[in-house]
């Protein structure tokens, strides 16, 4: 058995397809893999290797890999198939590469290289789990690699392990240590529910794992729903779809900055694609048109609480991670426009709705990476995370509040910025989703909008509370007045997302064009027509958003602003200090100013949390006044609970502990008892095999 490469150029786009292509694929298809070793390898030799060498190569591999994947989407994106002689006994691994994957590849390598650009200024802090760094990338790699169920599986649950250690980097903490515990239970929730998910692929094949076996093969009946659900929960828990997203806020802030970037723009965009690689590609496209229907609920469901939660948070960490479950929500409810379309025969609906979810993944994953990014190097340099104790950042570290308010403008979908790209481009395919099916669902969409449109402000709302509370005003600490700017290779890693995001946002067509092997081999429908490289269109014959031309206009009006506040002002003016409210200036031992006279996030937030969060986060205000004549301040304790924890996680929690209980005498049997009980387990699992081979 040895290493065999294929190539085949069927779903070559006409317009790009060449005599190269197949060679293009065929040398990325073997050049990812060996960086996907590489960085495998990389991780056990840094047992044996400096902690610079081990960030170094993983950068390097990073860029390569990089390289790669852009030349094979440039050159075609013909797909390539790879055989490894290793596996599962007596079968070969197999390694695919295509459109899909491909795209993917690209947003993990690209916030692959500033992690680790990033990890090279982490003053050994992190010697501990670095080893798990490079192997979380190429896990992650191998999970958009996989050929066959083996490989998905295997790539998927290292990714997770090596997460899980990453998470636990700070162990000493026990709140760490409890948002790691979280988060591989629902690691293991997943794993529970994808592996059945594709066994029952497998099983309409005749047990070749193998996609394109499965492919020819698609599920049908109470298969096809079991893998619906199974994906939904195994796929969607990893993602931070709600109602699973509860592990996704504290695991976030508890890893360092670096490794949050990779896990909100990276990782959690891996996770969709498992989504769309098993609902869009191996169940194949006879599916029925109510399959839309989950995602559109989740997704609404996730970016309005997302979005709520964001203004709630007064870790900027825990912000940025809130902001995350809004922003998956978003995509999901595009591929729910993407399925329900696609079975309602309307491919150009499709292809646009499936269009802008990948849009959308690509700019978040840049953007939410650049905003963790700087969330690390804030919490190193002001040393904290709390709203309460920053501020003022401005004037100490104004390179990452430029690459702040790059991502910030993103996160709240301010054109021309990368996030108002995907966004508008979803709400093109949601306001054209009232052609699909009948009344109900064409209710439903018009909902899901009005939902999106929530979503949307709020997000607005929480960027403009992050960056006004954290970066602007008056420091609230000792430290965050004395904080310093990053160091060449932080600053590097930031710099790099920013650009690139700003990218995204100005030329959103490039993007759609680098998707369009994706949605052809998918949905056999593109963007062609519609998505030039200054312009994107809902229609081949529309208008459409043109945001290079968006961004002059707007440079324009901001010079004239500036002009005419700087150089026609009245003469005479002095600076002075800002109002305090009547309170005196701050003494000497207190030379960053009273924080009590300055809003924090939680003043930001209050009028969200009073008018939304009581219904939907049971927020609960508790005021401590002071009694006449005493001089104290009074207090105010905010509380918040997450519906899905309330309703669904605590429940499920209590009933596991009352049957740990009740099995918990199992233990205590005889050694003939307990040999009964394997016997009996064993027979009832062979017949359940009998049974669902005979269906």
């Amino acid at each position: 058995m040895g290493w065999v490469v294929s190539c085949c150029g069927d779903s070559i786009p006409p317009s790009r397809a060449g005599t190269g292509a197949p060679v293009l694929s065929a040398i990325a298809m073997t050049g990812l893999s060996l960086v996907v070793a590489a960085l495998l390898a990389l991780g056990l030799a840094s047992a044996f290797v400096p902690r610079r060498i081990v960030a170094s190569g993983t950068l390097a591999l990073c860029g390569l890999g990089l390289l790669l994947d852009l030349g094979f989407l440039l050159g075609g994106a013909a797909p390539a198939t790879l055989s490894v002689p290793i596996g599962l006994p007596g079968r070969a691994t197999t390694l695919a590469l295509d459109g899909l994957s491909g795209f993917f590849l690209l947003l993990l390598m690209a916030a692959g290289m500033a992690s680790a650009a990033t990890a090279q200024e982490d003053h050994g802090e992190y010697a501990a789990t670095e080893p798990f760094f490079p192997v979380f990338i190429g896990a992650m790699a191998l999970t958009l690699l996989a050929g066959d169920a083996f490989a998905l599986v295997l790539g998927f649950e290292l990714m997770s392990l090596a997460s899980f250690a990453l998470v636990l980097t700070r162990h000493e903490d026990e709140a760490v240590r409890a948002a790691a515990l979280l988060y591989v239970g629902m690691a293991a929730l997943g794993a529970v529910c994808l592996i059945p998910a594709l066994a029952l692929l497998a099983a309409g094949s005749g047990w070749d794992l193998r996609f394109a076996a499965i492919r020819a093969h698609p599920p049908e009946g109470w298969q096809a729903l079991a893998v619906l659900l199974l994906t939904l929960v195994g796929a969607g828990s990893k993602a931070g779809l709600a109602p699973l997203h509860v592990w996704l806020p504290p695991a976030h802030a508890a890893a360092p900055g670096h490794v949050s970037a990779l896990m909100s723009g990276a990782m959690t965009k891996v996770a969709l694609y498992v989504l769309i690689r098993i609902l869009f590609d191996l169940c194949g496209p006879a599916q029925p048109l109510w399959w839309g229907v989950p995602l559109l609920v989740l997704g609404a469901a996730g970016a309005v609480l997302g979005g709520l939660r964001a203004n709630m948070e007064g870790d900027i960490k825990g912000v940025l991670a809130c902001s995350t479950i809004e922003n998956i929500g978003l995509i999901t409810i595009g591929l729910g426009i993407a399925l329900a379309a696609r079975a309602a025969d309307l491919s150009t609906l499709a292809a646009l709705a499936l269009g802008g979810a990948l849009l959308h993944v690509m700019a978040h994953g840049l953007f939410k990476a650049l905003l963790f990014q700087c969330a690390g190097v804030v919490q190193h340099a002001a040393g904290s995370r709390l709203m309460v104790r920053l501020g003022g950042l401005i004037h100490r570290m104004p390179v990452t509040t430029a690459c702040v308010l790059v991502g910030a403008a993103s996160l709240a979908a301010l054109p021309p910025s990368s996030g108002f790209a995907g966004e508008w481009t979803l709400f093109q395919a949601v306001l054209g989703g009232p052609r699909i099916g009948g009344l109900w669902l064409q209710t439903l969409i018009c909902v899901v909008a009005g939902l999106m449109a929530l979503a949307a402000a709020l997000a607005a709302a929480a960027a403009v509370r992050l960056v006004g509370v954290a970066f602007l005003g008056r420091p609230r600490s000792p430290r965050a007045s004395a904080a310093e700017e990053a160091g060449p290779w932080a600053r590097g890693g930031m710099i790099g997302l920013a650009v690139a995001s700003v990218l995204v946002g100005l030329l959103p067509g490039g993007v759609l064009g680098l998707a369009e092997p994706a949605l052809r081999r998918l949905l056999s429908a593109g963007m062609a027509d519609r998505a030039g490289l200054l312009m994107v269109a809902p229609q081949a014959d529309g208008a459409g958003y043109i945001p290079l031309a968006l961004a002059i206009l707007l440079g324009l009006a901001l010079a004239l602003v500036v002009w005419l506040v700087v150089i026609r002002r009245a003469p005479g003016y002095r600076i002075g200090p800002a109002w305090d409210c009547g309170f005196g200036p701050p003494p000497a031992w207190l030379p960053f100013g009273d924080p009590i006279t300055q809003y924090g996030g939680a003043s930001f937030g209050q009028p969200l949390r009073r008018a939304l969060g009581g219904a939907l986060l049971q927020a609960r205000e508790v005021v401590d006044m002071p009694e006449p004549g005493e001089t104290r301040p009074a207090r105010i304790t905010a509380t918040l609970q997450d519906p899905a924890e309330t309703l669904i996680f605590r429940p499920v929690a209590a009933v596991r502990e009352r049957l740990s209980e009740a099995v918990d005498v199992i233990q205590f049997l005889t050694i003939r008892r307990t040999l009964s009980l394997m016997f009996g387990a064993l027979v009832m699992f062979l017949t359940v095999v009998a049974v669902l081979e005979q269906l």
